[in-house]
C-alpha cells in the first residue's frame, strides 16, 4: 500500500508543482509522478535541514510531508526549465 499511495501523493504533488510554474512542460503523467516522487524527497530533506523536527503542528490532509513535496517538486520544475533554457 505504500507504493501506491507515494504514486498518488507523487501524482498529485507533480500536478500542483505543474500549475504552479508557469510554461508547458512535455511531461507524461509518469514524468509527472516521477516529479512529485523526488520532490517529496528533495523538500524533505530540505524541510529537515531548516525545520527542528516535530514543529509542524497542521493535521492531516494537509501536513507537512505534502506540503514539502509540492515546494521540492517547484524547485525541481524551475531547475529544469533553467537548465533546458540554456540549452
Amino acid at each position: 500500500m505504500g507504493i501506491i499511495s507515494m504514486i498518488i501523493i507523487g501524482l498529485i504533488a507533480g500536478a500542483i508543482a505543474r500549475l504552479l510554474v508557469p510554461g508547458k512542460e512535455n511531461f507524461g503523467w509518469i514524468g509527472t509522478i516521477v516529479l512529485g516522487i523526488v520532490g517529496g524527497y528533495v523538500g524533505g530533506t530540505l524541510g529537515s535541514l531548516v525545520f527542528a523536527p516535530h514543529k509542524f503542528t497542521l493535521q492531516p490532509p494537509v501536513n507537512h510531508a505534502f506540503l514539502g513535496a509540492i515546494v521540492g517538486a517547484v524547485i525541481l520544475l524551475v531547475i529544469y526549465k533553467f537548465v533546458r533554457a540554456r540549452v
